[in-house]
């Protein structure tokens, strides 16, 4: 029969009620990673990774070669400016870095802008890079996977891709140009698409003009 010398039972330790009350004020921050590719439409993925530094959720970047490329050739950012934006950087070729594994959790996963490329890669599952890589553990982890997908006209073969990786559990989630809120230029309507697109994890830009019904003049 176990005994205690001591008449009275041991005290919890303060720090450990200090760290229960703070876990309960302050949920952990999301968690996403975001994946830029060299299709065109660079402006994107740099508008997401803002709204998310913005809302607080922590990101981890993975940018491709070419889209290093293309966002120099189609805005003023530069390679380090898009990378000081996120809250971890992996290169492209780390197959060993945390978001390689399922073990590793996060609230999802955002290709944006996603090519045509990618999007074969990821829906035959052949993970050559970590993009690929990434995608397929959120895939098989059931976490969420939106594909921004940038291409026009669509073959048959981007179409039949399309199908299958939503079949898979993706989100194939195409830019499209708003028009019944009369944006007064391309940023507003950049600013529509990613405010809808991370409506698709809960969150909530503020950036965009929601559907109200007819207005009346």
């Amino acid at each position: 029969m176990l005994s205690f010398t001591n008449s009275e039972p041991p005290t919890p330790c303060c720090n450990n009620d200090q760290h229960a009350h703070r876990s309960q004020l302050s949920p952990p921050r999301k968690r996403i990673i975001v994946a830029m590719t060299g299709a065109t439409g660079s402006i994107l993925g740099i508008k997401t990774l803002l709204a998310l530094r913005h809302l607080n959720v922590e990101t981890h970047l993975i940018l491709s070669k070419w889209a290093e490329a293309t966002l120099k050739y189609e805005t003023d950012y530069t390679v380090g400016n898009v990378r000081a934006l996120a809250d971890h950087v992996h290169s492209i070729h780390d197959m060993a870095a945390p978001i390689a594994s399922g073990s590793f959790r996060v609230d999802g996963m955002i290709v944006v802008p996603c090519s045509m490329k990618t999007l074969a890669a990821i829906s035959c599952g052949f993970c050559d890079d970590l993009i690929a890589r990434a995608a397929d553990v959120v895939l098989k982890e059931r976490r969420k996977l939106v594909l921004v997908t940038r291409e026009t006209p669509l073959s048959t073969i981007h179409l039949q891709n399309m199908l299958e990786i939503s079949r898979a559990g993706a989100i194939v989630f195409p830019p499209m140009m708003t028009f019944y809120t009369r944006p007064a230029g391309i940023g507003e309507m950049v600013d529509h698409s990613v405010g809808r697109l991370l409506d698709l994890f809960g969150l909530d830009t503020g950036e965009f003009e929601r559907w109200e019904g007819w207005r009346k003049d």
